[in-house]
């Protein structure tokens, strides 16, 4: 993590997902605290879906291939909010979302509350180098392939099997 990332302030939620307190990152990951994130699937027009490889310096699932472009609420900031920020800051486009549904994710590192968009963008895009490593459009199959073989986040997963189940009839 990065010495500017730890001191970012974070809202903790109860299991309502209200706000409990604001805490810096660095605590936040450190105690485990839960906290809102957001999530969105980058498809292109041919309906591949972007992929990218987390630099080795994340607080969670470094050098982890991920699913999903997105991350961590600031204090006060809304799921709204925090999506188009997480879209420009990563990606460094802007982009149009559509609100999928809520998510909730918790595992021995984090416990989160946070919520699923999906965006249509063919790039080019800058990615931010504190963050992605490299990233590529693949198709889902080949994506659900390599989540077999290759290390990739475990909510960015989750997310595209319940947005695979979801649009099966």
């Amino acid at each position: 993590m990065t010495t500017l990332a730890a001191h970012e302030l974070v809202d903790v939620i109860d299991d309502a997902g209200n706000n409990v307190g604001v805490v810096t990152r660095r605590e936040m990951r450190l105690n485990r605290l839960p906290h809102r994130c957001t999530y969105v699937l980058v498809f292109n027009t041919r309906g591949e879906l972007f992929i990218h490889q987390r630099t080795p310096i994340k607080d969670i699932y470094p050098s982890y291939w991920d699913i999903c472009v997105g991350g961590v609420l600031a204090a006060g900031e809304t799921f709204d909010q925090g999506v188009l920020r997480e879209i420009k800051e990563e990606i460094g486009v802007e982009a149009q979302v559509e609100t999928l549904f809520p998510f909730h994710f918790a595992d021995a590192r984090t416990i989160v509350q946070g919520m699923v968009y999906k965006t249509t963008h063919d790039g080019p895009f800058r990615l931010q180098p504190e963050e992605i490593v490299a990233g590529e459009f693949a198709t889902v199959a080949d994506v659900l392939c390599r989540t077999t073989s290759v290390p990739f986040c475990p909510d960015g997963v989750e997310i595209l099997q319940r947005y695979l189940a979801m649009r099966s009839p």
